[in-house]
């Protein structure tokens, strides 16, 4: 039998919304106008949009419009809040940057770089479902430390991390609150007073946006806390992000923040259904089948399954019809076992056995029952 192919990589990135589309497209060539430029009618006309953008964006995560900053996606806005923090402090006491062994590469990376000019940078560990440590985290912020930068969720796990409680304990040390939410905004609520950061990363990609646009949330705006700019230009979002303002892709990122927030909770409900249905189907099939961070909280739409005796690779290029991703990642030409896997003590073997299944808005129930026989009849046969 022949199926049309199903996308279950969400996580990775979503298509953009056909409204999110229609919103953006005006943009693109009738109302063009570069919003610095405040002396013609284009360019008021970007400037509103561009405002009106942030309004809705602020709205989504119940911050302000003046905290929220443009940026070209989390990534950016993760190397930003710690390079850009560090940087401005770097005439102070505090040297310490206490992140997790299960962030994405754009907060380890920076870390690491950190490193090297000096900081003392603590990885936390974390348990058997990717949870991060309370305990070892308050045993290490203290008031040496200047940023604590947790992510909010995984993406590989959909693992939630206790955020609001790891904020307490940077805030009673006198260090600012980091959280790269990019793999949660849209997918659950997010808000930063709740939260209690003091930064937080967003990509507009991840919610059903377009690509190469993002933000940065800096509680109280710039006057508030320093940030050092990676680039220097023009003087853009008062001077934190030089460069011209992608209008289309501010509408857009905006459009699809207004729609979250109308959505959101019913979405929410609706794959969480799937994503339960699907593992219990799963379960039922495959023997030995694991499903890794199944007894914490998670992100409503990822599963992390992995298949014992079975390579993962293997698996998915057997399933043209089938659309996700492994556990394993290219370095320098090597494939090595995923950092979060390895963090949640999945051997290597283990970790080239699991994939990730992210579902997503336009999932639907009978998709469901199309990859459980898929995965089923492919797995037999590669274990066989």
């Amino acid at each position: 039998m022949t199926i049309d192919p199903i996308y279950l990589d969400y996580n990775a990135t979503t298509p953009c919304d056909p409204r999110v589309v229609e919103k953006m497209l005006p943009y693109f060539s009738e109302q063009y106008g570069n919003p610095a430029n405040g002396l013609h009618i284009q360019g008021r006309k970007s400037a509103r949009a561009v405002a009106e953008a942030r309004e809705q964006i602020s709205a989504l995560l119940a911050a302000q419009p003046g905290e929220v900053f443009f940026t070209a996606g989390a990534t950016e806005s993760n190397n930003l809040a710690i390079l850009g923090l560090a940087r401005a402090a770097r005439r102070t006491t505090r040297r310490r940057i206490v992140t997790t062994a299960v962030e994405h590469k754009a907060v380890l990376l920076p870390s690491k770089k950190l490193a090297d000019d000096g900081f003392d940078i603590v990885v936390l560990p974390v348990n058997r479902n990717g949870k991060v440590d309370i305990e070892a985290a308050r045993d290490v912020i203290n008031t040496d430390t200047l940023l604590v930068s947790v992510q909010a969720a995984n993406n590989e796990l959909g693992t939630i991390q206790p955020v609001t409680e790891i904020s307490l304990l940077a805030h009673e040390k006198g260090a600012y609150m980091h959280c790269d939410a990019a793999q949660a905004v849209g997918k659950i609520p997010v808000n930063v007073n709740d939260l209690g950061v003091d930064l937080l990363s967003v990509s507009a990609h991840k919610l059903y946006g377009p690509k190469g646009i993002g933000c940065l949330y800096v509680r109280g705006g710039t006057r508030t806390i320093a940030l050092e700019p990676l680039a220097y230009g023009g003087g853009q979002e008062n001077g934190l992000r030089s460069g011209t303002t992608n209008v289309p892709g501010a509408v857009g990122f905006g459009e699809a923040c207004a729609i979250a927030q109308t959505e959101l909770m019913d979405e929410m409900a609706r794959l969480t259904a799937l994503r339960d249905t699907l593992e219990m189907e799963l379960l039922t099939v495959i023997d030995g089948l694991l499903i890794n961070a199944r007894q914490t909280d998670r992100l409503p739409n990822t599963s992390s399954l992995t298949f014992p005796g079975v390579d993962a690779d293997a698996l998915l290029l057997n399933m043209p019809e089938l659309m996700s991703g492994t556990g394993s990642a290219c370095t320098s030409g090597a494939v090595e076992p995923s950092h979060v896997l390895t963090a949640i003590g999945l051997s290597r073997a283990e970790s080239s056995s699991t994939i990730r299944l992210s579902l997503g808005r336009f999932t639907y129930r009978h998709e469901i029952r199309e990859v459980v026989a898929l995965l089923f009849q492919t797995s037999a046969t590669l274990s066989a």
